[in-house]
């Protein structure tokens, strides 16, 4: 892959996010299967998930600044990131939206504090995926 040190650190962040979350989202559903619906029992789960996400972040960041060389970021990343970021944004607010009305509904905090975490995570792997694209793309 031939890609610029901005291109590839957001391979980088999409990778992390999806490695850390997605681990998150796999055992937090076991437990939600399983019955437990005290939000403190997911604590654990989340700081274990940051954690391996920012052991990935940093690795990969390690690797694509010996691979390309850090050239700072110029006009056509900054409209990279606020396209991809205005395009993916709605995720998060359909996200926000859905909580608060499962809160109307008097569903519980678990499952809200989930549900608002899953909007973030899709909002920001859809964003760091559509970077991609416009990478790939040539925007």
């Amino acid at each position: 892959m031939n890609a610029s040190f901005e291109e590839k650190s957001v391979w980088v962040q999409l990778i992390g996010t999806v490695v850390g979350l997605g681990a998150y989202f796999v055992v937090a559903g076991l437990l939600l299967r399983q019955g437990v619906t005290e939000l403190v029992a997911f604590v654990p789960l989340f700081a274990a998930s940051v954690i391996l996400l920012v052991v990935v972040i940093v690795a990969g960041i390690v690797v694509a600044a010996l691979t390309a060389r850090p050239e700072g970021r110029d006009e056509r990343d900054r409209l990279i990131g606020w396209r991809a970021e205005s395009n993916s944004s709605w995720l998060l607010a359909v996200g926000v939206f859905a909580a608060i009305t499962a809160m109307l509904f008097g569903v519980g905090n678990v499952w809200i504090a989930n549900l608002l975490l899953l909007s973030l995570f899709l909002s920001e792997s859809f964003g760091f995926a559509l970077r991609i694209i416009y990478y790939r793309r040539g925007l």
